[in-house]
């Protein structure tokens, strides 16, 4: 990378996911969404109870259907 080119910037999602309370939801979650195509990172904050997402591009429906798959479900 030259002193020119910049780092292109990842997206980031954040999604309420209110049924998450202990490591096997985020281990369940954490699995289902790093299968998605071009999902980087994924956090589970269990005292927030919300999933954060990084990553480029993101395919937030599939993201949501993958949180579906583990057995949760995106509040609205």
């Amino acid at each position: 990378m030259t002193d020119n080119e910049t780092e292109p910037t990842m997206s980031r999602i954040r999604y309420a996911v209110p049924d998450v309370s202990c490591d096997h939801c985020r281990a369940a979650v954490v699995r289902e969404v790093s299968k998605v195509p071009g999902v980087e990172t994924v956090e589970v904050d269990l005292e927030t109870k919300t999933v954060t997402v990084t990553g480029e591009p993101l395919d937030e429906a599939a993201i949501v259907v993958a949180i579906d798959d583990a057995g949760y479900e995106v509040a609205a």
